[in-house]
């Protein structure tokens, strides 16, 4: 079982920046690939980003402005997210998969708006 907590959303005008945080706990937290998704109002969920062990894979949609990474001393994983735009609102979630186990986080939203 592992539980994720993700914090660091809020309201931000176009072209700035956040940093999401996904604090994870639990069981071999360290051999999960660990990413972010989110979703927009009336839309499907969608992949922003994933770490796994071939490497960091981004949607072409934030290829460039958004970074994440991993503190495996910290069990934590963050999504930095720079030049944003309206298009990125949406409550963003942190995932741990392995296999045929998915664990998600609560949730935070992001709202670019001026």
């Amino acid at each position: 079982q592992v539980q994720l907590v993700e914090s660091g959303g809020g309201l931000v005008q176009p072209g700035g920046s956040l940093r999401l945080s996904c604090a994870a706990s639990g069981s071999n937290v360290g051999i999960y690939d660990m990413g972010w998704y989110r979703q927009a109002p009336g839309k499907q969920r969608e992949l922003v980003a994933v770490i796994s062990r071939g490497g960091t894979n981004y949607a072409d949609s934030v290829e460039g402005r958004f970074t994440c990474f991993r503190d495996n001393a910290k069990n934590t994983v963050y999504l930095q997210m720079d030049s944003l735009e309206p298009d990125d609102t949406a409550v963003y979630y942190c995932n741990a998969k392995r296999a045929w186990l998915s664990y998600w986080g609560q949730g935070t939203q992001v709202t670019v708006s001026s």
